[in-house]
């Protein structure tokens, strides 16, 4: 008597239907809570819907769009088990950039890649994510879990977004409006955020040998605490801004470092000096800097540096601005200004030493 052979199945393959299931009804409370007005039909369709006539009060809409990740800091909250903060770092990648055209953020997807579905955690993910865009101002329309079972381990995951946002067009934010003699003001980071993660990493596991559940001094807490901080999110403060000051530009403060970041919005003709001695740069950035002694330069075109967003402004607008941003509790200072191009090669420089 031959013995049946069972069929193949996606189950079998290692991927869960239900699991997945679940972990959308989980997650649709907290998606529940980012919709805007403009915002047609619930979580599960096959695409997020948003009412365009909304753009009708705009004389020359123009749309701008973001995509991006976190990086390798997915690994950090996977070694501690954290999944409800993540998301708030794609928010931040995503919407920031959209921002600094002027553009008001207005809706977002995203994108999670697991090994397996754990409901429990992609909703937690999605929470984070969910958070995000509420303190982003924009609604989560949508988005996609995928499970690769064989090419992610049962805890490894991914997370990916894209937003859009609409600006009128007169009042495009960008190179073209900036002069000699503005003003750039810096607006304090909450820390790494998510760039740098592959260098952090690799100093302070493999060359210093660290522990995430190690209580660092000069941090006040555990590297794992630190490393984990979720970016700030910048969107809703640099609207505020712009609606109460005259602003030229914005800068976010990503890959690349400050001065590679800030010449993407320099003109060819001007260009930027930021003085270090204007701030401190958190503990942080020391500690990655002795521990894997990281030349300075190495350190300022990889992480942020302790400033997440620049604003260019007038100077007859500084003092608005820096009122404005600290009504809403944004840590902000004057850190340089646009000459005349010179005989600079680069859009931007720093000068001076960091204070200590």
């Amino acid at each position: 008597m031959t013995e049946k052979t069972t069929g193949a199945s996606y189950a079998a393959a290692g991927v869960d239907i239900e699991a997945g299931d679940r972990a959308v009804e989980l997650m649709k409370e907290w998606v529940k809570k980012t919709q805007r007005p403009e915002v047609l039909g619930g979580l599960g369709g096959f695409a997020g819907l948003f009412d365009a006539s909304a753009l009708k009060r705009y004389e020359r809409p123009l749309l701008a769009s973001a995509t991006d990740g976190v990086g390798t800091k997915v690994d950090i909250a996977r070694q501690l088990g954290v999944y409800d903060t993540i998301g708030h770092d794609l928010v931040a990648m995503v919407m920031d950039d959209i921002v600094v055209c002027g553009a008001e953020p207005l809706f977002m997807t995203d994108y999670i890649c697991v090994g397996k579905v754990h409901p429990e955690r992609v909703a937690a993910i999605v929470k984070g994510i969910a958070e995000g865009c509420v303190l982003a101002g924009c609604a989560l329309v949508g988005g996609e879990t995928a499970e690769h079972p064989g090419l992610l381990g049962p805890d490894d995951f991914d997370v990916a977004g894209a937003g859009t946002g609409v600006v009128e067009y007169d009042r495009l934010l960008g190179a073209d409006r900036i002069r000699t003699g503005d003003a750039v003001i810096a607006m304090a980071s909450s820390g790494l955020h998510s760039n740098g993660y592959s260098l952090v990493r690799h100093v302070l596991f493999d060359r210093a040998g660290m522990s995430l559940d190690q209580h660092v001094e000069e941090l006040g807490r555990t590297l794992g605490e630190e490393l984990l901080e979720p970016t700030k999110i910048y969107s809703l403060d640099c609207m505020a801004l712009t609606r109460t000051a005259e602003v030229h530009a914005y800068s976010h403060i990503t890959g690349g470092g400050l001065a590679a970041n800030l010449a993407r919005v320099i003109p060819d003709h001007l260009h930027a000096t930021v003085d270090r001695s204007t701030w401190t740069p958190g503990a942080i950035f020391d500690l990655v800097g002795k521990a894997g002694q990281v030349e300075q330069l190495e350190l300022e075109k990889t992480l942020n540096m302790g400033v997440g967003m620049m604003a260019v402004v007038p100077q007859e607008s500084v003092d608005v601005a820096l009122t404005a941003l600290a009504d809403r509790g944004v840590d902000a200072w004057v850190a340089g200004e646009i000459l005349d191009r010179g005989d600079h090669a680069e859009g931007a420089t720093l000068t001076g030493s960091y204070e200590a």
